[in-house]
């Protein structure tokens, strides 16, 4: 479903509540498939990857958040640019210290993706 005739509104949904909640329970899935996922050249697996925290609030694992951030860094793709903003302002909601720092010390993050990852922050 993640692959097949793919768009966002059906990714998105799968990737926050079943992709999410299978790795709380089996964080093993990260290894097995996630990381995979993160490097797969299929925007929505890399999508999945990225966005698969939103619902995590204070138990987000920020190294796999900024490595998911970084490998699709630079790309033109809106869905992943508006996927980084959005896990980015996500997690702005728990630590928005460590989100305005993020975006700081990561000067390559799309301007979509700064955009979203600052507006909870800058209101």
């Amino acid at each position: 479903m993640l692959i097949n005739n793919s768009w966002w509104d059906t990714v998105d949904l799968i990737a926050t509540n079943s992709v999410g909640a299978l790795i709380s329970r089996f964080p093993s899935l990260i290894e097995s498939h996630i990381n995979k996922w993160s490097l797969d050249e299929n925007i929505w697996l890399q999508r999945t990857a990225i966005i698969h925290q939103l619902k995590f609030k204070d138990k987000v694992n920020t190294a796999l958040l900024t490595q998911y951030i970084e490998q699709s860094m630079g790309t033109k793709e809106f869905f992943l640019n508006k996927a980084i903003g959005w896990s980015l302002r996500q997690h702005s909601r728990v630590d928005p210290q460590w989100v305005i720092n993020f975006v700081n010390d990561h000067p390559g993050l799309s301007n979509l993706s700064q955009k979203e990852a600052l507006r909870l922050i800058l209101k």
